[in-house]
């Protein structure tokens, strides 16, 4: 399936693809186009829109990050997960960022790879690594109560 966002992706539209791929849809394939193209495109080529600037159903609503409102609707349930999610939330939210400990570092990795990687796709390929990194930190975390 095809999914699109934003382009120039930061800590939301970098999570929210690595969430889909590693937990809704393994064989996920993400569009990036200017913001106001978004929804145009999505209606074109069919793919799911998310993180849009609170034009879509999987973006910023009642308080959550695309990444919260994905879990959301996709129910998932596992620990971790939801403790990444707080992360991230955190991250991406310049009035929440310092209500968890992680957040500030996780943002400046993302701005750390956004001038080293200007092409999503190439982005996406390297921070998947760091966000495979943190979720099995989370799951730790979890394990140890």
């Amino acid at each position: 399936m095809k999914w699109i966002t934003r382009s120039h992706v930061h800590v939301d539209r970098v999570a929210c693809p690595w969430l889909i791929k590693r937990f809704i849809d393994s064989e996920a394939e993400f569009l990036f186009v200017p913001a106001s193209q978004v929804k145009a495109v999505a209606e074109q080529s069919g793919a799911i829109p998310f993180d849009a600037m609170g034009q879509v159903e999987l973006d910023h609503h009642e308080g959550r990050c695309s990444f919260e409102s994905i879990i959301y609707k996709y129910e998932l349930k596992d620990k971790a997960l939801l403790r990444l999610a707080q992360i991230v939330h955190a991250a991406d939210s310049a009035q929440d960022i310092d209500k968890d400990t992680i957040a500030r570092g996780l943002e400046a990795i993302a701005v750390g790879f956004s001038l080293r990687h200007l092409d999503d796709e190439e982005n996406l390929k390297h921070q998947f690594e760091v966000y495979d990194a943190l979720y099995a930190w989370c799951r730790l975390q979890i394990a140890k109560g």
